[in-house]
């Protein structure tokens, strides 16, 4: 017996060594699994890394950061602390948020408080000089492009208190700066009140302190200086080094939801590696049947075989585990090389603990996964294990414990659909955590229903997606044949492709949907590229002429807004040609037809419809300051009207409301192409000389469009990894079926099948396997990314992206079609003659 427990293991150790190529598509996906999940970790610690050394907003020349809880610093008090023996510089800080030329405009630049030079300065000047003297600012190069300013423009600025009067400030040059991809000014703290109405007060001083200083000691005169001069500052004082670690550390914990997420969809992505690798082993175990029964023969127990077996998965997951970390190592390692130009990316700090945590749990999830195979393999009789692989891998049927679970988790799917639905349409307002859990549960549900059942599902999906390629006959009979004659090795690899497309095509639908919502908001809030109204009077119609001539524009569209007061509650009505610009036909209608209003007509926005209890053909009446105005409603949005309104009016009906002279006020219009920024420039340039201010709504909606696509690429970057494992599965199974099917190629090698028709069958077979998988992942992807949506009442549109899911499927179908094509090509080169001798 001694004899035979040495033996087994020391026989499964050979084989592994002798046929390493296997041993390559047995753990290729944990492979893969251990490179995401390293390089995750890896790519945490650059952000960290490369946010601890560029991100922190206190200069590296601080030496004490001091801060109050209480009032804020006076200036007199800054500076009298950068008048103490041993401060070299002493620096107030503050940002105003301050708006360019009038409210209506809509533009605003950000006025930060630097000193442009010495050890506590975080500009830099490129062009012309820092401002000296009062009303002067700095600008940053962004300021320079969206605003159309120089070296000597002129800006009015307001913002601080509302009542006081704009204040005028003199660009003198153009600095870089932190935050670059915003508009921001830069001034002297001696000289923020020269240019904003804001009072002026510090609730952070930076210090600089003359080389030779005891820090401490400077920093005691400090906060006994403040504590005597006002008790209610409350002050403190942190050295500047451990300032801006701080301040880096809390810029890095922006960034831990993300990764947090991504853990997420890293745990899904180990999940289907580990599907994979238990499908892989289920795979090589069949075709060793021969092999294993001899062992039962000369008298190997069941737990013995199951034991090497185990061990054997063990050794795959520890040389893939390895392989995969080592790779992520070297790429975290190589990224400040590899980043783009002019981006600094730091060096990682390798966690070697987390990395061999990695590996450990490689080898103990890939043992688990090759379990289940093992223990089936080391049940199977020596008679029955002595049958072909094939023939074992082709048995079709489920058992009956598998068909309950199947059914009995498809039902608590169901039942969990039915109790979401009935917590959403409940009247009082749904729980979103339990929403959310119950949408979860839906889907854990149904995938694992689909796991267990997946066998059964193949063929009739089969019959329907595999009938475009019976007609490539004998090449596509012969490869949806093979597919539907080992449904359970479809199943598992389908399955898993499926995975990921229910991951992929929820998030698709999802993006879809936000878009549409998108597009409806900006449609209300940004619905042109610029808006130019007039500063202390309305655009004359030779204004209006101008802009209509410049071939730089298009759409040019007059409007017009007045407010009014219903019941001391403010509203705002506008007149405009609701078919001139092309993004409001993107505007949400509850009710009725958006189309231009006529005399004594009315489009409502939502929140005015709610409060009047209005509805499409009410005749409603609007009181403003001059009189009243009586019109029927011809359409409600669901959202507001254009440029954040509530109600669309004639211009004649908007004068009798207000007695405003119909004069337009003010002008929309969009870019014809070119340079956005040269377009931006010269419209101010017109706008400023007939006393006039430009908005530039493209920036806004612009940002908001690009944090739409921004969350969606991330999204599906992430989700990418399950389909990346799911490919790395078709090509492993597909090369494994070569491996086993040696006989049956050479057969049909001998019966005149062209090597060019059998690379087309394997490659067909591969392909299937993706197709397969993607319908069954759209099946269940698309419903569960609907019912999110409804669920979360967030009054998002419901949108099926069919180009984008048609898309993914091909892709997919394409993608692991290419995956096969090595097995394909080792397959066309097998003898005819050498094939069918080789022993099943």
């Amino acid at each position: 017996m001694s004899v035979v427990n040495t033996a087994v293991p020391r026989t499964q150790l050979r084989g592994i060594l002798t046929r390493p190529g296997r041993l390559l598509l047995t753990g290729l996906s944990v492979l893969v699994a251990a490179f995401v999940v390293a390089g995750a970790m890896l790519a945490y610690e650059i952000v960290a890394r490369t946010t601890l050394d560029t991100f922190s907003d206190t200069p590296p020349g601080a030496s004490l950061v001091v801060t109050v809880n209480g009032t804020l610093i006076a200036d007199e008090q800054r500076a009298a602390i950068a008048a103490f023996p041993g401060v070299s510089q002493a620096v107030g800080r503050d940002e105003v948020q301050l708006g360019v030329g009038e409210p209506s405009a809509g533009t605003s630049i950000l006025l930060v408080t630097d000193p442009g030079a010495g050890p506590l300065a975080r500009t830099t000047l490129l062009t012309g000089r820092y401002p000296t003297a009062g009303g002067e600012i700095a600008v940053n190069q962004r300021a320079v492009d969206r605003l159309g300013i120089a070296p000597g423009s002129t800006l009015r600025l307001y913002g601080g208190d509302p009542t006081a009067a704009p204040t005028t400030a003199t660009v003198t040059g153009v600095v870089d700066g932190p935050d670059a991809n915003w508009e921001r000014a830069y001034t002297p703290d001696t000289l923020l009140a020269t240019v904003t109405t804001t009072p002026v007060g510090w609730g952070r001083i930076d210090v600089a302190a003359a080389p030779g200083t005891d820090v401490g000691g400077l920093s005691d005169e400090i906060l006994n200086y403040l504590d005597r001069v006002d008790p209610q500052l409350y002050p403190s004082a942190a050295p500047g080094e451990s300032k801006r670690l701080a301040e880096a550390q809390e810029a890095v914990a922006r960034f831990d939801q993300v990764f947090a997420l991504a853990a997420m969809f890293l745990a899904v992505a180990v999940v289907a590696a580990l599907l994979v690798a238990s499908s892989t082993f289920r795979i090589v175990f069949a075709q060793r049947m021969g092999q294993l029964a001899l062992l039962r023969l000369i008298g190997a127990h069941r737990r013995q075989l199951v034991v090497a077996l185990t061990i054997e998965g063990a050794l795959v997951g520890l040389l893939a585990g390895t392989v995969g970390v080592l790779l992520a190592v070297g790429l975290g390692l190589a990224a400040p090389a590899l980043a783009a130009a002019g981006q600094q990316v730091s060096l990682p700090e390798v966690p070697v603990g987390a990395l061999v945590a990695v590996v450990v749990g490689a080898v103990v999830l890939t043992a688990g996964a090759g379990l289940v195979p093992a223990l089936a393999a080391a049940n199977v009789p020596p008679l029955q294990a002595l049958r072909s692989a094939g023939t074992v891998t082709a048995e079709s049927g489920i058992s009956a414990g598998r068909l309950l679970v199947g059914l009995l988790l498809a039902a608590a799917s169901a039942a969990t659909v039915a109790s979401t639905i009935s917590r959403v349409s409940a009247p009082e307002a749904p729980d979103s955590a339990g929403t959310l859990l119950g949408i979860v549960g839906i889907g854990a549900f149904a995938f694992g229903a689909l796991v267990a059942l997946g066998p059964l599902l193949i063929r009739p999906v089969l019959a329907v997606v595999g009938w475009p390629l019976r007609k490539l006959r004998p090449v596509g009979t012969l490869a949806v044949s093979t597919i539907g004659g080992v449904p359970r090795r479809a199943a598992a690899v389908s399955v898993v492709v499926a995975l990921g497309v229910a991951l992929v095509g929820g998030a698709a639908v999802g993006a879809a949907s936000l878009r549409a919502f998108t597009d409806q908001t900006m449609a209300a809030r940004a619905p042109a590229d610029l808006m130019v109204v007039g500063s202390d009077q309305p655009l004359t119609p030779a204004v209006v002429d101008q802009l209509r001539a410049m071939a730089e524009l298009r759409h040019v569209t007059p409007m017009e807004l007045l407010s009014f007061n219903i019941d001391q509650f403010s509203y705002t009505a506008v007149t405009i040609d609701l078919d001139a610009l092309p993004r409001m036909a993107a505007l949400a209608v509850d009710d009725g037809t958006l189309t231009n209003v006529g005399p004594g007509q009315a489009v409502l926005g939502q929140n005015l419809a709610e409060d009047l209890s209005a509805d499409v053909g009410d005749q409603i009446t609007l009181t403003g300051d001059a009189g009243q105005v009586s019109v029927t409603v011809t359409a409600v949005l669901g959202g507001r009207a254009p440029l954040d309104t509530d109600v669309v009016l004639t211009s004649g009906d908007l004068a009798l409301l207000g007695g405003t002279d119909p004069t337009e006020t003010g002008v929309l219009a969009d870019f014809a192409g070119g340079d956005h920024g040269a377009t931006v420039a010269a419209v101010r340039q017109l706008a400023v000389a007939n006393g006039a201010d430009v908005g530039v709504m493209a920036d806004y909606r612009e940002t908001v469009e690009s944090e739409v696509s921004s969350l969606f690429l991330i999204a599906l970057g992430l989700l990418a990894l399950t389909v990346a494992i799911a490919v790395v599965g078709v090509g492993t199974t597909t090369a494994l079926s070569v491996l086993e099917r040696t006989q049956e190629v050479g057969l049909l090698r001998a019966l005149g099948l062209s090597r060019p028709r059998l690379r087309a069958m394997i490659l067909l077979e591969s392909g299937m396997y993706g197709i397969v998988g993607a319908v069954l992942g759209l099946a269940l992807g698309v419903p569960l990314a609907w019912l999110t949506i409804e669920a979360l009442q967030l009054g998002t549109p419901l949108a099926l992206p069919a180009g984008q899911l048609l898309v993914i499927v091909a892709a997919l179908g394409a993608i692991t079609a290419l995956a096969g094509l090595s097995p394909a090509r080792r397959a066309a080169r097998v003898s005819p003659v050498a094939a069918i001798g080789t022993p099943d």
